[in-house]
C-alpha cells in the first residue's frame, strides 16, 4: 500500500517509522516532512493547511491511504479535501475536529455525553473573565478557545498573569483546577467502534519538578505502573465511547485518533481536554510498544472496519522519550544551529533512536540544523522504566546542540515507584 503522511514533527516521524516497519506499506511518503523523516519516507514540500494542494499531491503520488498528523490541517479541513478524491483518510473531518479546535465545543460535547470534566465558563469580555476567575480562585486555569500550538493554556496562582493571558485571546475557557496526576489515553475510532491504546504520561512544564512555563511536552513514558488496571476500561466506557456516540448522533462522526487528556483527581477521573490526533510526545512511547502493525489498524478505522480488526498486541517492557529543546524554548527558540551526534545516539539493536521534530537539512545537505523549539525526541525501550530511562538519557548525552536543554526527570518518579 502506498501511504502519504501529512506533517513534519516528531509525532509524524514516529508514525512514519512505525508505518515503515509494516509489511503492508510498500511505499511511504510524507509532506512536508523533516530531516529525520527523510530517512524513512520520501519527503514532498506542500502547504499542509491547503486541502486542495494536499489532495492534489495524494492523487499525483497515487496514494492509497493518507494519514493526517497535526491538528491544524485537520481543523482546516484537509481530511475532507482528500476524502472528496475518494482516498481513504485517517483523521476527522473539519466539523468533528472542532473537538480540539474549540475548547468550548468540546465542553458542550462532554456535557451532552455526560463525560466527567472540570466545571468551566466560556468568556468573551474582561468582565466575564474577572467573574470566572473570582468564582474558581487559584490556581487559575485559562485556556485559549482555539488552537495555540501547545501554548494556549496557562495554569497560575498569579491573578494578573491569568488576566493577561485571557486578554490575548478572543475567547477563553476558564475552568476549575484539577488536582492529581495527568494521563494521556489515545483511541482509534471509525466513528462507531472505539479501540483504546495504552496510556502514557507526558511532562508539560519546561523544567525539572514541573518548574517553568507550559510547553508542547518535554518527554513521556509508558506504561504507567501506578495506574489502576481498570483505568483504560473506565475511560472507554465513560469518556471515549460516549463522546464518539454523541458526535455521531449530531451528524458529525469522528473517525481518526481521539486523544483524552485526563486528571486522576481526588474526586475521580476527569477530562482535561480532547485532541483530534496523536499527541506529542506520547505518540513516541505508545507506538514504541505497539506490536500490531500500524497501517492495518489505521486503515481499518479510515474505512469503517474497526469492529472486525483483531485485538491489539503490545510489547513487554517500557518506553521513555526525552525531548531536546533549542536554546530559549519555549519563549524565544533559537534555530539554525548544527546538531551533532545523531548517529552515535542510535543503538545498533534499535532500543534507542532519535525522532526529529524541529530539524532541517543545511542547503548543502551535509548537516542537520535545528529549526524549531522542540528539536528532537530521543526514544528508548527497555525491560522496565529504569532501563528505558537509562538508555534514553545515554542517547541524549551523545547529542550536541548549542544552548539546548532537556528535563532530567522524565519517568523518574514512576521508575522509583513513587
Amino acid at each position: 500500500m502506498k501511504v502519504l503522511v501529512i506533517g513534519g514533527g516528531a509525532r509524524e516521524h514516529a508514525l512514519c517509522r512505525a508505518l515503515s516497519l509494516d509489511p503492508e506499506v510498500t511505499s511511504l511518503h510524507c509532506a512536508p516532512g523533516n530531516a529525520g523523516i527523510a530517512s524513512v519516507a520520501q519527503v514532498h514540500p506542500v502547504d499542509q493547511l491547503d486541502g486542495r494542494a494536499v489532495a492534489d499531491l495524494a492523487v499525483e503520488l497515487g496514494a492509497e491511504f493518507v494519514v493526517v498528523g497535526p491538528e491544524a490541517p485537520l481543523v482546516a479541513g484537509v481530511a475532507d479535501a482528500v476524502r472528496e478524491r475518494a482516498i481513504p483518510v485517517f483523521g476527522p473531518g473539519i466539523e468533528a475536529a472542532q473537538l480540539e479546535g474549540s475548547k468550548a465545543f468540546a465542553k458542550d460535547i462532554m456535557a451532552a455525553a455526560g463525560v466527567p470534566t472540570a466545571r468551566s465558563y466560556v468568556c468573551t469580555t474582561p468582565e466575564e473573565v474577572a467573574e470566572a476567575l473570582d468564582a474558581f480562585g487559584p490556581p487559575y486555569v485559562v485556556k485559549d478557545d482555539g488552537l495555540a500550538a501547545g501554548k494556549g493554556v496557562v495554569v497560575t496562582d498569579d491573578l494578573q498573569a491569568a488576566i493577561d493571558h485571557a486578554a490575548g485571546c478572543e475567547r477563553v475557557v476558564i475552568e476549575e483546577y484539577l488536582d492529581g496526576p495527568e494521563v494521556s489515553l489515545f483511541a482509534v475510532t471509525d466513528g462507531t467502534t472505539v479501540v483504546p491504546l495504552q496510556p502514557a504520561q507526558d511532562f508539560k512544564r519546561v523544567g525539572d519538578d514541573d518548574a517553568g512555563p507550559n510547553t508542547g511536552g518535554m518527554g513521556a513514558y509508558s506504561p504507567l505502573p501506578w495506574a489502576d488496571p481498570k483505568l483504560v476500561e473506565e475511560v472507554l466506557d465513560t469518556v471515549l465511547q460516549p463522546t464518539v456516540d454523541e458526535l455521531r448522533r449530531r451528524g458529525t462522526p469522528f473517525s481518526g485518533l481521539l486523544y483524552a487528556g485526563l486528571a486522576i483527581t481526588s474526586r475521580g477521573m476527569r477530562v482535561i481536554e480532547f485532541n483530534a490526533r496523536f499527541g506529542d510526545p506520547e505518540t513516541q512511547v505508545v507506538l514504541a510498544r505497539l506490536k500490531t502493525p500500524l497501517c492495518g489498524l489505521l486503515y481499518a478505522a479510515a474505512t469503517g472496519h474497526l469492529a472486525d480488526f483483531p485485538e491489539l498486541r503490545w510489547r513487554d517492557g517500557a518506553a521513555v522519550t526525552v525531548v531536546v529543546a533549542s536554546e530559549g524554548y519555549p519563549a524565544a527558540p533559537v534555530s539554525g544551529d548544527p546538531i551533532l551526534g545523531l548517529a552515535e545516539a542510535e543503538s545498533e539493536d534499535g532500543t534507542a533512536y532519535v525522532l526529529h521534530a524541529g530539524t532541517r537539512l543545511a542547503d548543502d545537505g551535509s548537516t542537520v540544523l535545528s529549526a524549531g523549539g522542540r528539536v528532537l525526541s530521543v526514544t528508548a525501550t527497555g525491560t522496565d522504566l529504569t532501563q528505558a530511562r537509562a538508555r534514553a538519557y545515554d542517547a541524549v548525552s551523545k547529542i550536541t546542540l548549542r544552548g539546548s536543554h532537556h528535563r532530567s526527570d522524565i519517568a523518574l518518579k514512576a521508575a522509583q515507584g513513587a
